[in-house]
């Protein structure tokens, strides 16, 4: 899953991606480098981030979805939003799922705003608020806490009509987690595979790649595809990455050498 922020505040791009064409040609480079997936996203939920208004979101992000899926139709669009219009706008527009960082709240109107659709939903577990979140976040039980959470999300997702296989879940790396319970969620990602359910895993250039190896944002790549590698060998089926090529190639590279046989599949860019 490549990432495209259509930000002028994003944590990791420093708002390059506002402009619409940028932004439309980024995730167009991230599917020539091989990504499955463009979540394109209009409302930075980094640490401290302020809301924005829905109609300045859509403002953001309807170009670049249509842009996109001008250039290629067949295009697997994920948006990246909390807020129910736009994810009835997205789907209208042609994306083929929602990304939702409040998990689908049954006590919201997200829930029933895809419900009705056929799209893909990304159910993600979040301590708090994008303004809050980092705040000091306790857990008792991180892991079993959030298994918890899933366990819940998908229960009340399913009663609402949405196929179980329609379904993946995101522990939510950062959002409302200490270094310390960031990596012992990447240490027991086989449990949260054992829900049933695909594992999608964002760790891409996040504040914990920066805490361990000591690097800003901009050099964070070596960490990332490290991270992104360690999800995927663990039971992650989705990776979310701003670094779509290199990414791509530590996982083949780790996929043939794990593999038994001496045949590769030789690729070409």
């Amino acid at each position: 899953m490549g990432i495209v922020n259509v930000t002028p505040d994003s944590f990791s791009d420093g708002g390059k991606s506002e402009l619409s064409e940028f932004a439309i040609q980024n995730a167009i480079q991230a599917l020539t480098d091989g990504a499955d997936i463009i979540d394109i996203g209009g409302e930075s939920t980094r640490p401290g981030a302020t809301p924005v208004e829905m109609h300045e979101e859509w403002r953001r992000i309807e170009p670049v979805i249509l842009g996109l899926l001008r250039n290629d139709p067949n295009a697997v669009v994920s948006v990246d939003t909390y807020k129910p219009e736009i994810a009835r706008r997205a789907i209208a527009a042609g994306a083929l799922i929602v990304n939702d960082i409040t998990g689908l709240d049954p006590a919201g109107e997200m829930l029933h705003a895809v419900a009705g659709s056929d799209v893909g939903i990304v159910l993600m577990h979040m301590q708090g608020t994008p303004a809050t979140m980092q705040k000091q976040p306790v857990y008792e039980d991180v892991v079993a806490e959030i298994i918890a959470f899933f366990e819940a999300r998908i229960e009340s997702s399913v009663k609402a009509g949405i196929r179980r296989e329609r379904i993946a879940i995101d522990p939510g790396i950062g959002f409302g987690k200490s270094l310390e319970h960031n990596l012992t969620i990447l240490r027991n990602l086989p449990k949260l595979a054992k829900l049933g359910c695909v594992v999608l895993i964002g760790t891409s250039r996040k504040r914990m790649i920066g805490e361990i190896t000591g690097r800003p944002v901009i050099e964070r790549m070596a960490g990332s595809v490290a991270s992104a590698l360690h999800a995927a060998a663990h039971g992650a089926e989705v990776v979310r990455v701003h670094d779509v090529a290199a990414t791509i190639d530590a996982i083949r590279v780790w996929s043939v050498l794990e593999t038994k046989s001496d045949h590769v599949e030789h690729n070409h860019r």
